[in-house]
């Protein structure tokens, strides 16, 4: 299968690592969704990464359906739970590590228009989602709602939308206060998955 994507876009890295987690074999096609001939459209009528093309030819696009499909394969090791509400449970925690990498890049995007263009009411607003999302998984693993020593979807997002604002340096601060999340992400970026998925020295 094929893998569209970006380096330096956290949900491809995402959906790199549940490939490598599970040993199934793909390629990578490098296409940046910016550039003014969107290579990335033939794949995803919305011009976004990642999208998946399969061994026949099926297209898939969208990180959270990706991740479905590739767990639907029933390949080992399973990063979704059997149970449908535990699953259920796992993809909030997705879709709340999504939101922080979704802030991460309108702050990103923001910040490359010209200073005078700049909106700092916008600024200040995804700063907040990002704190407040930061917080949430905090408290998540220090009331056990997030294991620790699992790795799963919801982990692996937590680390790739980490890993994001580490990359563009997008909330600097992130680490304070927040001890139990540094242990999590510092031990998931020690797998081999998330080295072979570094993005690019910027």
């Amino acid at each position: 299968m094929k893998l569209i994507g970006s380096y330096t876009s956290p949900f491809v890295r995402k959906i790199s690592i549940l490939l490598l987690e599970k040993g199934i074999t793909f390629e990578f096609v490098n296409e940046m969704p910016y550039n003014a001939e969107n290579g990335v459209a033939q794949y995803n009528p919305l011009g976004k990464v990642p999208a998946l093309v399969t061994d026949n030819g099926e297209l898939w696009f969208d990180s959270p359906i990706i991740a479905e499909y590739i767990e639907q394969l029933g390949i080992a090791p399973a990063m979704l739970p059997g149970k449908p509400l535990a699953s259920l449970k796992v993809r909030q925690i997705e879709a709340l590590a999504d939101g922080i990498m979704d802030a991460g890049l309108v702050i990103v995007r923001e910040l490359a228009r010209p200073v005078a263009q700049q909106s700092e009411s916008e600024l200040l607003r995804q700063r907040e989602k990002i704190n407040r999302s930061l917080d949430a998984l905090e408290r998540y693993l220090v009331e056990g709602t997030i294991k620790p020593e699992t790795v799963d979807l919801g982990t692996i997002a937590i680390a790739c939308a980490v890993g994001y604002l580490n990359y563009r340096h997008v909330s600097p601060g992130w680490c304070v206060n927040r001890p139990h999340l540094v242990k999590l992400v510092e031990t998931l970026f020690q797998r081999e998955s998330f080295a072979r998925t570094e993005p690019p020295k910027a």
